[in-house]
């Protein structure tokens, strides 16, 4: 089992969190960028550079991740690909994306996507604070648990 961080948009205390899992458990976390990072010298974690492109770095977990694995993402379209493959995708938020809730989670977001298209204000996410910071780290605790970690 490996955990991908699809890392560009990946908020700070996220990516602290997931360096201290990889030290503590001997994971492998590997953040995917389009720029490059300042990652903590752990042997279980790296970093893979890709291009500049709009899924360049989606296109790279979607096509490594293998079954077993989990996702760090905000993308939704992404965390279906990968869904596909039998991995599971963990938002910075803390919801869990797996086989049993993508497909109603992706319709909704291209419904939204529709609206905004045509010109509906239909908001943005609330700030990232302390519950959602919380709630991602219960999330990656019991994924962890679940997979013998």
């Amino acid at each position: 089992m490996k955990i991908w961080v699809d890392a560009d948009a990946c908020p700070k205390v996220v990516k602290d969190i997931l360096f201290r899992v990889a030290e503590r458990t001997k994971i492998s976390v590997t953040f995917v960028a389009n720029q490059w990072l300042h990652l903590p010298n752990y042997d279980s974690v790296s970093l893979i550079q890709v291009g500049q492109g709009a899924d360049v770095a989606d296109d790279e977990i979607a096509e490594k991740c293998e079954a077993g694995d989990l996702i760090i993402t905000a993308d939704i379209p992404l965390a279906a690909r990968v869904v596909e493959k039998g991995a599971q995708a963990l938002d910075p938020r803390g919801t869990m994306y797996d086989k049993n809730n993508i497909g109603q989670i992706l319709s909704m977001r291209n419904f939204m996507d529709d609206l905004r298209s045509s010109g509906v204000e239909t908001g943005g996410p609330s700030g990232f604070g302390q519950r959602e910071r919380q709630k991602f780290a219960n999330g990656l605790d019991k994924f962890i648990a679940q997979n013998g970690c």
